[in-house]
This record gives structure tokens, C-alpha cells and sequence, in this order.
């Protein structure tokens, strides 16, 4: 059995979905977790972990293929702080802060053809905080599944002011257990 890390971020975006039982094919970027894994998940978790997947490279120099057996979501949690945008903090020092109760202004460019792109900051930065030492695995069916469940932090769509502080518990990636070929 091969244990391998799949990272979250790469996985937010593309990758196949797949689930316990099903054959897959891994590009493996290393057989050696670096220092920010580790840092993450523990010494003890991270001995669990024969590779790191990535499927964001031209050509790999290693593979692992095989029929998943299960497949543990890491989770862990943060502190995530909230403060208000200034000038300098997320924003250009030249920049003006708008009134209170006031959106930043829009920011946009031209492209050509009738096509605009605009962006508009947000109101407040969130640093966020990473608690060590409270990486929870569970298991589930799958990974990219639409009920597999993903951890992601949440929006508080209240109206007024969003908390300052708050804990969250977001998802780092997942482990992959699987029977090589």
C-alpha cells in the first residue's frame, strides 16, 4: 500500500474525481514531504506518507497506480483575523480609504474588443492563522465527489460587521491509501 498526500489547492481546481474502489494514476512529484507538510500534519502523520502528488507538472519521474482503499480528508484550523483595509495594508499606499460604510472603488482595464475587467477590493483583509497540532483526518468516499464534503471556510453573509476573530477549521488536502498495481 502506498500512502499519498494530494494537496488541496491543486485539487480545487481540476483533477478527476474518483472514489474508494476505483483505479487510479497519480504523477508524483516527490517520495519526500518538505518542511511545510510536515509542519502540518506532525511528525507522526507525516511518517504515514510514501508520496506527494501533483498533477500540475509537464512530465513526472515517478507514478503510482493502483485501486484506492480509502481516502481521509486533513482538516485543521486557523484563526482567521479580521481588520478593515488601509492604505499600505492590501492596498496601494497611494490609495485613498473610502468613507465608512463605503465600497473600494472599482478598478478596471481595458482589454480590447469590447472586453473589460474590473476588480474591486475587499473591504477588510483576513489574515489567516494556522493552529498547530489540530489536523483531524475522517475518512470519506471520495475526492471532487459533490457529496464528498469539502471543508472549505465559510462565508458569513450577515448583515453589519463580520466577527474580528473567529476559529475555522478549513481543508488542507487529503490522504490517498492506495493498493499498487
Amino acid at each position: 500500500m502506498t500512502r499519498v498526500w494530494l494537496t488541496q489547492w491543486e485539487w480545487a481546481c481540476c483533477g478527476d474525481a474518483f472514489e474508494v474502489g476505483d483505479d487510479v494514476d497519480f504523477g508524483i512529484a516527490t517520495r519526500t514531504p518538505d518542511a511545510s507538510l510536515a509542519e502540518l500534519l506532525g511528525p507522526a502523520l507525516l511518517a504515514t506518507v510514501d508520496a506527494v502528488e501533483s498533477h500540475h507538472e509537464e512530465e513526472f519521474p515517478d507514478r503510482v497506480r493502483g485501486r484506492v482503499t480509502a481516502v481521509h480528508p486533513a482538516t485543521f484550523e486557523v484563526w482567521e483575523r479580521r481588520s478593515l483595509r488601509r492604505p499600505g495594508h492590501g492596498a496601494p499606499a497611494n490609495a485613498v480609504m473610502p468613507a465608512d460604510g463605503e465600497e473600494w472603488p472599482l478598478v478596471g482595464r481595458d482589454l480590447g474588443g469590447g472586453v473589460f475587467a474590473d476588480s474591486r477590493p475587499a473591504r477588510y483583509v483576513i489574515d489567516i492563522v494556522p493552529l498547530p497540532g489540530t489536523v483531524t483526518l475522517e475518512p470519506t468516499r471520495g475526492v471532487r465527489l459533490p457529496s464528498a464534503g469539502r471543508s472549505l471556510p465559510t462565508v458569513d453573509n450577515r448583515i453589519g460587521e463580520p466577527p474580528a476573530e473567529r476559529k475555522a477549521r478549513v481543508q488542507a488536502g487529503w490522504l490517498v491509501d492506495v493498493e499498487d498495481r
